[in-house]
């Protein structure tokens, strides 16, 4: 049924968009979750030494691989899936109902600034919420890397929220929540914003229409603008989740030391280490996340909406 003059369509209800959200988000999830392990891997190797531990992404996957077995390159799946199902499912329900508050009546879109900024608002308020799942992705996707004797051994995300509850107090479920939240209004600003903004420039150049291939290369633009943004932000992140406290003492005393420290020890582009797989993993995740999130849109409104 179209919608009367002056007055906005139909859309789903809230509860709906934030639903779809978080499967689109566990969907795309099931997908680079292995490229999610490499990148922690190399971000947290050669810690606080100029060497590295892999040369390259393709030589830590053989190194997984070889170390682990194919069931070691999937790794910390269920905690991907947990942050999905509460962090994505904030954030882009949160996007979508501001994205559409902003909307004008006559269906013109908010502007650039405004993007950006409900990007940001979504992505701070998600990673709030799903910051427990991502200290266990850290936790589980890193153990593998350790000698047998310093492993932490969960055996899926629950059982590692409960036992960092119980051995190191529930405040640790949120340590490093503040570059947690950083890095999300850097990732939502870009990703969120540079693909409202790429889909739209894709459509005015009437070369596009809006379906799939449209969506993959918006996506594709967004992924690389986030990448090269928030990697500094986010091995400050990595390390802060992983680091363990010694003699009382945590190995980081803050973001900013993190970054020191890196810079001093490893060089100034270990910021970047890890690039092509946070990349790998960023851009598929940022198409698939959108086409589920598109496809599912289209299908509610063709069978629920427009009946």
């Amino acid at each position: 049924m179209a919608a009367t003059p002056g007055t906005k369509p139909k859309t789903s209800p809230k509860s709906i968009k934030f639903l779809f959200g978080g499967l689109a988000g566990m969907a795309a999830t099931v997908f680079v979750q292995p490229l999610d392990l490499v990148k922690n891997r190399m971000q947290l190797s050669g810690e606080g030494v100029k060497t590295r531990e892999y040369k390259t992404s393709f030589h830590a996957v053989a190194s997984i691989l070889r170390k682990e077995g194919i069931r070691g390159i999937y790794t910390g799946l269920s905690a991907g899936l947990l942050r999905q199902a509460t962090y994505t499912t904030t954030r882009l329900g949160i996007y979508t109902i501001l994205f559409e508050k902003m909307t004008s009546a006559d269906g013109k879109p908010p502007s650039f600034i405004m993007k950006a900024l409900i990007g940001m608002t979504a992505g701070a308020t998600g990673a709030f919420v799903g910051t427990p799942a991502e200290v266990a992705l850290i936790r589980m996707t890193s153990d593998g890397r350790l000698p047998p004797e310093q492993r932490r051994g969960y055996s899926n995300v629950f059982n590692a929220l409960f036992r960092i509850t119980r051995e190191e107090g529930i405040t640790t479920l949120w340590r490093g929540c503040v570059p947690t939240m950083a890095r999300a209004v850097v990732v939502n600003a870009a990703q969120l914003a540079s693909y409202s903004q790429s889909k739209q420039f894709l459509l005015d150049t009437r070369y596009f229409r809006d379906d799939i291939l449209c969506h993959f290369c918006a996506s594709m633009i967004s992924g690389l603008v986030t990448t090269a943004a928030s990697m500094p932000v986010d091995i400050v992140k990595t390390r802060i989740q992983n680091m363990r406290t010694i003699d009382g003492k945590p190995e980081y005393r803050n973001g900013l030391d993190v970054l020191i420290k890196v810079v001093r020890k490893e060089g100034f582009f270990s910021l970047w280490k890890g690039f092509t797989p946070y990349y790998a993993r960023l851009g598929p995740h940022t198409v698939l996340t959108f086409i589920f999130l598109e496809q599912m849109n289209k299908f509610y409104k063709i069978y629920f909406l427009d009946s």
